[in-house]
């Protein structure tokens, strides 16, 4: 389930905010948190993070940090970062802003993160083009994502679930193709891990622009 509402009307929804965090926590139990450790402990500099939701990585920064921009499009998610901001290891600023038009200008950040948050943006491919933009040329793109499974059996039922699960989880796709939308952006892999014995649906990595 996609942790942001990119691409949202301006009032975004309260009620899935709400929800948000009970929702998630046996996925995060099962496996995602383990990534998240992951992330933060290779990030550095300063660090944009694109949907950051209800905050759910921002515990997990480590002092190489030097600030976090967490940005997210829905004000209600937001406004529940703001205590784990408030909580978090390195200074953190929470900026409500559409991953598809960022507010920022070219090459400002050392490390951009995306968590659970390129399923649900309309549009992933031109959020992964801002990103590129505004990151610098030596930096580096930190995700965990839960994308369309190897397994064929798996795909199809992904694929059939999308269109009604969308609808009721926030714009979220279960049957995304997130390594090909983030090598399109012009980025390089540079490690891959997936869920599964690399077949399954969670992925985590570290990519460099070309």
């Amino acid at each position: 389930m996609g942790e942001r509402r990119m691409g949202q009307s301006k009032g975004g929804n309260p009620l899935f905010a709400a929800v948000y965090d009970t929702i998630m926590r046996p996925l995060e139990a099962w496996s995602v948190r383990g990534q998240r450790r992951r992330i933060g402990d290779a990030a550095r500099g300063r660090v944009l993070e694109i949907g950051a939701g209800t905050g759910a990585m921002l515990g997990y920064y480590t002092p190489a940090v030097t600030e976090v921009v967490a940005t997210e499009v829905d004000p209600h998610m937001l406004k529940r970062a703001g205590d784990k901001a408030a909580g978090a290891r390195v200074p953190v600023v929470l900026r409500e802003a559409d991953a598809q038009r960022l507010p920022f200008g070219d090459s400002e950040f050392d490390t951009a993160v995306v968590a659970l948050s390129l399923c649900t943006i309309p549009d992933a491919r031109a959020a992964l083009a801002e990103t590129r933009r505004v990151l610098r040329d030596d930096g580096q793109l930190l995700f965990v994502e839960h994308v369309r499974s190897l397994r064929p059996g798996v795909a199809r039922v992904q694929d059939a679930v999308t269109p009604v699960w969308k609808r009721i989880a926030g714009g979220c796709h279960l049957n995304r193709d997130t390594v090909g939308a983030v090598e399109a952006a012009g980025f390089r892999l540079e490690n891959l891990w997936r869920s599964g014995k690399r077949r399954g649906s969670i992925i985590q990595g570290r990519a460099v622009p070309r």
